[in-house]
């Protein structure tokens, strides 16, 4: 009797929305409101505005059904303090959990070395346009940005992690008041483009790795679901799928707007000279605004949301690269760790020098191997893992996010063929 009664308890309890409910999703919103929504209008508006619409219409259920399904994939863990790789190692082996961990090295290495590229040229871009000075020599100043940013790390990664954490809400502030301040410059020279209807899907496949990238926040998800499992037991599946669906809401709402705003202020001719310039849109809007308030704040929220985001990505990366390192090598913890350090850095050095395509760089290495472990991996785990049984989406929700992960990774596929 007594266990029926807390069972009903704990069901209440957990279908109540709650104050730790709404923090968790403004946590999930903000791990992924980072670099990549501020190059998302450039690729999004690229393909014109009917595409654009369509995609804000996908974007919510596919940044919901893939988180929430890939946070029943931890829920599935005998061990409640289990994270991804301690799950896939349970259900497929110490195989399955290397494969896992080079997979997700090399998800979030790639995005170092796209913010070390980013955070040159939003810098660069700062002291030209607005400062008035000359073009510092890029060794120089991507070595000097890339050396300070990983100290910054290396020297105090609690307070770095603080830092990050806290900078963020200001940052989404900051971002909305942006895009409330480019309403008076809509104007209709995107609409007024014929759509042309016939190449639609083809535009809104390759843009889908974009839209993965900036809408991922995976790396949030293993703590996340450990906290909701430790407060609601069994039940906790049911209150994971609630607080992703409001991130995701959160995230349709907050940066389509931003996305619409900014598309609808510029033309297809200067998104398309943003894209060759290799900037961000905000540092593109400074340069040509004179207005004060964007032509200074807009690089310095490019220059917050790329350095948070470089701080936490850097983190993962080495961490990764000493797991990966550590497992196959007989050599001393302490020289890996600095090896791979020494590693991150010259090679994020190396690319920020070359400056390739920051676009071209998330499409083509980031959002892959996020596609495949955020949307194919927990299906996979529901069709083949006796444990994930309880724990599976419905058919139609399956087959749309491995539809959406597929798409992500031969769109990739395709335009680099």
């Amino acid at each position: 009797m007594n266990i029926n009664s807390n069972t009903i308890s704990t069901t209440e309890h957990t279908n109540k929305w709650n104050y730790q409910d709404f923090v968790w999703s403004l946590s999930l919103f903000g791990t992924a409101v980072g670099a990549g929504v501020l190059f998302l209008p450039i690729k999004a508006g690229a393909g014109g505005f009917w595409p654009l619409v369509i995609l804000a219409l996908l974007c919510a259920p596919m940044t919901w059904f893939a988180h929430k399904s890939l946070s029943r994939f931890v829920l599935s863990a005998k061990n409640p303090n289990a994270d991804i790789t301690d799950t896939v190692e349970e259900h497929f082996g110490k195989i399955g959990a290397n494969i896992i961990t080079f997979a997700y090295f090399f998800a979030i290495y790639p995005i170092v070395l796209i913010y070390g590229v980013g955070i040159t040229n939003t810098v660069d871009s700062f002291l030209v346009h607005q400062v008035g000075m000359a073009s510092i020599p890029r060794w120089l100043l991507s070595g000097c940005l890339i050396m300070l940013m990983t100290l910054a790390v290396v020297l105090g990664k609690s307070l770095m992690l603080k830092v990050t954490s806290a900078m963020v809400y200001p940052l989404v502030f900051i971002l909305f008041a942006l895009s409330v301040f480019l309403i008076p410059e809509w104007n209709t020279s995107m609409m007024e483009v014929a759509p042309n209807w016939g190449a639609m899907p083809s535009v809104i496949w390759l843009a889908i790795p974009l839209f993965v990238f900036s809408f991922n926040h995976s790396p949030i998800i293993s703590q996340f679901t450990k906290e909701q499992r430790r407060r609601y037991g069994d039940n906790a599946a049911t209150k994971t799928d609630k607080i992703t669906g409001t991130a995701a809401l959160m995230l349709m709402a907050f940066v389509m707007f931003f996305v619409f705003s900014v598309v609808l202020s510029l033309s297809p001719a200067q998104l398309a000279l943003a894209k060759e310039q290799n900037i961000s849109v905000l540092s593109y809007l400074a340069n040509i605004h004179q207005s004060p308030m964007i032509s200074y704040l807009g690089p310095i929220v490019a220059f917050a949301a790329i350095t948070s985001s470089y701080f936490g990505h850097f983190m993962g990366a080495h961490e990764g690269l000493v797991g990966l390192v550590k497992s196959r090598s007989s050599m001393p913890v302490k020289r890996i760790e600095k090896g791979s350090l020494i590693f991150i850095v010259v090679t994020t050095w190396i690319v920020a020098i070359i400056n390739p395509s920051i676009l071209g760089m998330i499409e083509s290495m980031g959002a892959p191997m996020i596609a495949a472990i955020l949307f194919l991996l927990p299906v996979f785990a529901m069709r083949k893992v006796a444990a994930m049984k309880p724990l599976r989406t419905s058919a139609l929700v399956q087959i749309f996010t491995v539809i959406c992960g597929v798409a992500a990774i031969t769109s990739v596929i395709y335009a680099t063929v």
